[in-house]
């Protein structure tokens, strides 16, 4: 259901003001006034409805504005679903890290939050390129990552209770100290999504090496291949 546009109210209360400002300054008693002052508070209403209408619309264009830059900054459908929720995911688990490293004071704790932000970017930007290494991030998306944002919203709160106890240092200790294994495991799981590419890399290195050698084009023997002789070696010939 359509809501009707409310009149702004800020023409008529200009035009309360004139009138009393007027009826302050001036009798009210003859009809020359009257006219004076109804013209006058047309006049008054006319600029003051254009000023509102007018902020309104660049109020409106603000918004739209920023509308705009909000649904641009979101990925674009990639048109495989579940790609699209893995993505989705990242970007919700990117903004709560950010708001983490806003509220935890700790730097030790805030720069590893902000190390695992760019690792999981990373990460996040390897699998939409190449969407066929979903399967190799399950287990990190579907544990891995949620864990460590369960872990560190317990530390925000324990941090911000501005309470020292056993159970509340125990486990603030306890979260820092597992830090630099989380931000190691994030990163290996960066690194194994390279392992596919670092072998066809070597094995693409290792096929050139072999023709351009066999080929002489770099003054290297082939393996298994007996280097030319300097001339002191001993030759049977038939």
């Amino acid at each position: 259901m359509e809501t009707g546009k409310r009149k702004p109210v800020a023409p008529f209360y200009a035009v309360a003001v004139l009138w009393l400002v007027y009826a302050l300054l001036f009798p009210l008693y003859a009809p020359a006034h009257y006219a004076l002052l109804i013209t006058g508070s047309a006049a008054v209403y006319l600029v003051a409805n254009g000023l509102c209408k007018s902020g309104g619309v660049r109020g409106g264009e603000t918004k739209a504005k920023t509308a705009s830059q909000a649904k641009k900054a979101e990925e674009k459908s990639t048109g495989n679903a579940e790609l699209d929720k893995m993505l989705k995911d990242g970007r919700l688990a990117i903004a709560e890290m950010k708001r983490l490293d806003e509220n935890i004071a700790d730097v030790g704790v805030s720069a590893d939050i902000v190390r695992l932000e760019q690792v999981s970017e990373k990460i996040f930007e390897a699998v939409r390129e190449q969407p066929e290494k979903l399967p190799q991030v399950h287990r990190f998306m579907d544990y891995y990552l949620p864990t460590t944002l369960k872990l560190l919203n317990a530390y925000d709160r324990m941090s911000a209770t501005g309470v020292s106890g056993e159970n509340i240092d125990g486990t603030m200790n306890k979260v820092e100290g597992m830090m630099r294994n989380i931000v190691a495991a994030f990163e290996k799981q960066l690194d194994a999504l390279y392992g596919s590419d670092a072998l066809d890399i070597s094995t693409d290195i290792s096929v050139l090496e072999t023709m351009m050698a066999r080929e002489g084009l770099t003054g290297q023997p082939l393996k298994g291949e007996t280097p030319p002789g300097d001339g002191t070696d001993i030759r049977l010939e038939l």
